[in-house]
């Protein structure tokens, strides 16, 4: 069995890709209307908020790239900071070793997605928040028919303590969230102060027992930062910098693009390419990804070209010898001026850590399993910090400086791997975004997979995840050294929900949404 094809689609001035069809129509609306990429990416996002919290939600993070024509890439990091009440050692007495995975608000920053609508806004949009959240806020109230998706997601929540609303569902039910819509209605009426100064704020001191202050809820969680960027494949590719693990992309890609990659992506000597600068830049990932790294420094290019030398055609290389469900969403858009628009929103895990805050409706995310309980790591939990994120946002441009295209993924710590390979086909092999998004594809997990969060604990030691209809990759990459795992037919879990438009020499717009995400929609005009 092969993934269906996803046929590209075409628009001649603006466009929005998501995973959800309500969302990209909202967007959709938002264009229409008049308004810019960043006021659909606001609508589309708080859509998904409302019918895909298995994904993303209110409760969790955001990061963003902007390009607006003749201005620099512009990033927003708005992932929230750990409360004051975080204390490793006490985690450490209860015998952690690793930050609790779910069922622990120790595990959840305090939410940013908020915030970085309000920064979005302020800065970028040019309609008022109560026409951006109306199509959420209807949604919420008048209800919704379940994804296939989020109705096979709410079993694993149907006993948690508050959820009515999700719980046990059929594909086509009717869900309907008040308390969601009563939530966004505050943030719509008075702004920050309505949202963590009001309902959901005081839920979340309530939940936290401890873990959040009203301080905590005043220290605004969106910040304008700059974005890295790396030549590759005759382009600039952008990436969102620390704590983002994005710079994985973009030093893989230079990696790669620096190879003698097959034409071919059926030899195996491309995935074996591929595989191996994934590897090459991300096998001390554990050890240098902390809110403070320097992206210079992690995007060093003679550091990359040393790793790069390492690199074997026909044998996988030992790295790390010196080093001891999906819960996001991608979504992009580019409007009629140009204007393009990358943005991630995540949970981390699915439904995040479980615990819904207060009467709201609300799932806490989980981002903070990105901590290190290792005492003095510069990701260490404590009070005020954020931890290492896996969301990995990214724009090409072209080398005039003019917008090439938006891409990303959800897919944990696979999202630089998924890009990578999406650098290399539309770049380096010239496909469609059609073409990019349906092909194959690989991802890495350790060696003893607990999560799609864990990858890189046993340095480059990692295990090959092949699609199944990608088996034809596995006799040469295991030739190679590689320990390859072939998913079951149907099973293309971990493989991301990618989504990707291109804008053409003549000014239109070629996207195409992810097949894997079966409610997904590229829509245009």
């Amino acid at each position: 069995m092969s993934l269906p094809s996803t046929s590209t689609v075409f628009a001649a001035q603006s466009m929005v890709c998501t995973i959800d069809q309500m969302a990209s129509s909202a967007a959709l609306d938002i264009l229409n209307k008049g308004g810019n990429a960043v006021d659909a990416a606001i609508a589309a996002n708080a859509v998904l908020a409302i019918t895909s919290q298995h994904m993303n939600g209110l409760g969790g993070d955001l990061w963003a790239l902007i390009h607006e024509p003749g201005q620099p890439v512009q990033a927003l990091n708005a992932s929230g900071r750990a409360g004051s009440g975080a204390d490793p050692q006490r985690l450490r007495d209860e015998g952690h070793t690793a930050m609790p995975y779910r069922g622990s608000v120790a595990s959840s920053p305090v939410p940013g997605v908020v915030d970085g609508w309000l920064a979005l806004q302020e800065r970028y949009g040019s309609m008022d928040m109560d026409v951006l959240l109306a199509a959420a806020i209807s949604c919420a109230d008048d209800g919704f028919a379940s994804s296939a998706q989020l109705a096979r997601a709410s079993a694993v929540v149907a006993g948690l303590e508050g959820n009515s609303q999700l719980a046990n569902l059929n594909p086509g039910d009717k869900v309907v969230r008040p308390r969601v819509a009563r939530n966004l209605r505050a943030l719509v009426a008075q702004g920050r102060d309505g949202w963590y100064g009001g309902e959901f704020g005081e839920a979340l001191i309530d939940t936290g027992a401890g873990e959040y202050s009203e301080a905590d809820l005043t220290v605004n969680n969106a910040d304008w930062v700059q974005a890295p960027s790396l030549e590759a494949w005759g382009h600039t590719l952008w990436t969102a910098p620390p704590n983002s693990q994005g710079y994985l992309s973009l030093a893989s890609a230079s990696i790669a693009a620096g190879l003698d990659l097959p034409d071919d992506p059926d030899d195996p000597l491309f995935a074996h390419f591929l595989i191996e600068a994934s590897r090459a830049a991300a096998f001390d990932r554990p050890d240098v990804l902390h809110e403070h790294a320097e992206s210079a420094a992690l995007l060093n290019l003679d550091m990359l070209a040393a790793r790069r030398s390492r690199i074997d055609p026909n044998q996988a290389v030992s790295w790390g010898d010196s080093y001891a469900d999906g819960g996001t969403m991608y979504m992009c858009v580019v409007d009629r001026n140009g204007m393009g628009v990358s943005l991630i929103q995540s949970n981390a895990a699915g439904f995040g850590a479980h615990v819904m805050i207060g009467d709201t409706g609300i799932f806490l995310h989980n981002r903070g399993i990105g901590f290190n309980l290792t005492p003095g790591h510069p990701a260490e939990y404590g009070p005020g910090r954020r931890p290492p994120h896996t969301l990995s946002p990214a724009l090409i441009t072209n080398p005039d400086g003019t917008l090439r295209s938006v891409l990303g993924t959800m897919g944990g710590d696979a999202q630089p791997q998924i890009v990578l390979q999406m650098f290399a086909r539309m770049l380096h092999l010239g496909e469609s975004p059609g073409q990019v998004v349906s092909a194959g594809r690989f991802n890495l997990a350790s060696p003893d997979p607990k999560s799609g969060f864990d990858t890189w604990t046993a340095g480059g030691q990692v295990r090959v995840k092949l699609e199944p209809h990608l088996a034809h990759w596995e006799a040469g990459l295991t030739e190679r050294g590689h320990v390859v795992d072939v998913a079951p037919m149907g099973d293309l879990s971990g493989f991301g929900h990618a989504h990707i438009i291109e804008v053409l020499p003549n000014g239109s717009l070629a996207g195409a949404a992810d097949p894997r995400a079966k409610a997904s929609a590229a829509l245009g005009r």
